[in-house]
């Protein structure tokens, strides 16, 4: 197991921990308004079933796994970007610490995850036959649309001097959702479309990643809006529609460009300057039939 798989057991727990107190005890969101806490509650029933999913692939990728890695590196992803809204737009409370943690922990365990990566040879893990334009195309896609939904929300409140709609229901000073997917998200989901369509190795470590990110988050955001209409609040069930659909998209591409990783990829054949690596010795090899056979060799007695 790499030194950043490990840090999914303590990012994992806290999380469970603090999503189920959420959920038993109305402390943690007793002074968010009614909106901001039903999505913090749905938030938390999601993050039941998104941690021990995480701790699953960081076993696989442990043993391995290049596919289980780079969903990892997703589930991470997913994890910073809600523990930043935790840590910073929910009101202090016994699980301020907490909130504190997972997000260092992700965060460094991102950075970690990603830098082991050598972009070369991550490309040539896959099949030449990856439907690397379809997923490219499904990106910047993604990045473009919620780009302009975003934007005609902010220039609309712009222009009537005022703070948008769902900022102001929600109790907030600013649409956070607004600032980490414009400033964050977005611009590295377009990138990596862009690096991808143009078969660059930082294309193939990223589009993964991202795309498990983005199915996470979008069908997290549908659960809330659920959430918001099972309280009772007035919601826009074409939120729900589309987020959903989103989510779906996401994941299938993510299927198909897993698919396309060679029989015989690992984990260890894609890593900076490794020893089991091919090229270790500092030449940037191919993956070959030799280095397969080295690279189960090593993985069995991993095992």
């Amino acid at each position: 197991m790499l030194p950043f798989h490990w840090l999914s057991a303590p990012i994992a727990l806290l999380a469970v921990f603090d999503s189920a107190a959420g959920l038993l005890s109305d402390l943690p969101y007793a002074q968010e308004t009614a909106p901001w806490a039903a999505q913090a509650a749905a938030q938390d029933t999601v993050n039941l079933v998104v941690y021990p999913a995480l701790l699953v692939l960081a076993v696989l990728a442990a043993r391995g796994s290049l596919k289980a890695h780079l969903a990892w590196v997703g589930m991470l992803a997913y994890s910073a970007y809600s523990y930043l809204l935790y840590a910073g737009y929910v009101h202090f409370s016994p699980l301020f610490l907490v909130y504190v943690a997972v997000l260092g922990l992700s965060v460094y365990a991102l950075i970690g995850g990603l830098a082991l990566l050598d972009p070369a040879r991550v490309r040539q893990a896959f099949d030449r036959q990856a439907p690397v334009h379809l997923v490219a195309r499904l990106l910047v896609a993604f990045g473009v649309v919620f780009y302009a939904l975003w934007l005609s929300e902010v220039v609309t409140a712009t222009l009537a001097g005022e703070a948008p709609r769902a900022a102001v229901d929600n109790g907030l000073p600013v649409n956070v959702v607004h600032v980490l997917d414009m400033a964050l998200l977005l611009p590295a989901v377009i990138t990596a479309g862009v690096l991808l369509a143009r078969r660059r190795g930082l294309g193939y470590c990223l589009a993964a990643p991202l795309l498990t990110t983005l199915g996470v988050l979008t069908l997290a955001i549908a659960a809330m809006v659920a959430s918001m209409a099972a309280n009772g609040m007035p919601v826009a069930w074409g939120v729900v529609g589309a987020m959903g659909a989103s989510g779906i998209l996401s994941f299938a591409a993510l299927a198909r460009l897993l698919a396309a990783v060679l029989p015989h990829a690992s984990l260890l054949a894609v890593l900076r300057a490794s020893p089991q690596a091919p090229g270790g010795d500092g030449e940037r090899g191919t993956i070959t039939p030799v280095h397969a056979r080295r690279v189960a060799t090593a993985t069995s007695r991993r095992r």
